[in-house]
């Protein structure tokens, strides 16, 4: 199995706790994600993030095909990080990391995922043609949307 890593560094002008407030809320997931991924929260509990919260999504990152995706978190250090893990879904392992420390140039955000997708030499095939591209044009949806949020 071929794990790919994809790791992301994002300055914010805003405290760390507003940061922390907006980035452990699940909800907020729908505001930095491209509306062409048809993303949908079906299911959690309404509760502040904690270790063990589950999350279910459907998403369509493909040609409009609807995917279920359902996500644990597994850790979390309040106004440090925390850890999803898909338990169901697209990848063999999607395991993501969120950190956040103050800085002079303001709140640091990096997100470091290791992901793996199914089918051996297809799903290798599958990131070089498609998924390693989709990634990067999530990632920078978000750094713009975060941007636009607390940096306007």
């Amino acid at each position: 199995m071929k794990v790919y890593k994809k790791e992301t560094v994002q300055y914010i002008n805003a405290s760390l706790e507003d940061c922390w407030a907006f980035f452990s809320s699940p909800q907020n997931l729908q505001k930095i994600t491209p509306s062409d991924m048809g993303f949908i929260i079906t299911d959690y509990d309404g509760k502040s993030m904690y270790a063990g919260q589950i999350i279910q999504y459907k998403v369509s990152p493909l040609l409009g095909i609807k995917l279920r995706w359902v996500t644990e978190i597994t850790q979390v250090k309040d106004h440090s990080y925390f850890i999803d893990e898909q338990r169901f879904g697209p990848y063999t392992l999607w395991h993501h990391k969120h950190f956040f420390e103050t800085t002079p140039q303001g709140v640091k955000m990096t997100d470091i995922v290791h992901y793996a997708l199914p089918l051996g030499i297809l799903g290798r095939i599958m990131n070089t043609l498609v998924v390693q591209s989709k990634l990067k044009t999530i990632f920078n949806f978000r750094e713009k949307a975060v941007n636009e949020i607390f940096n306007a």
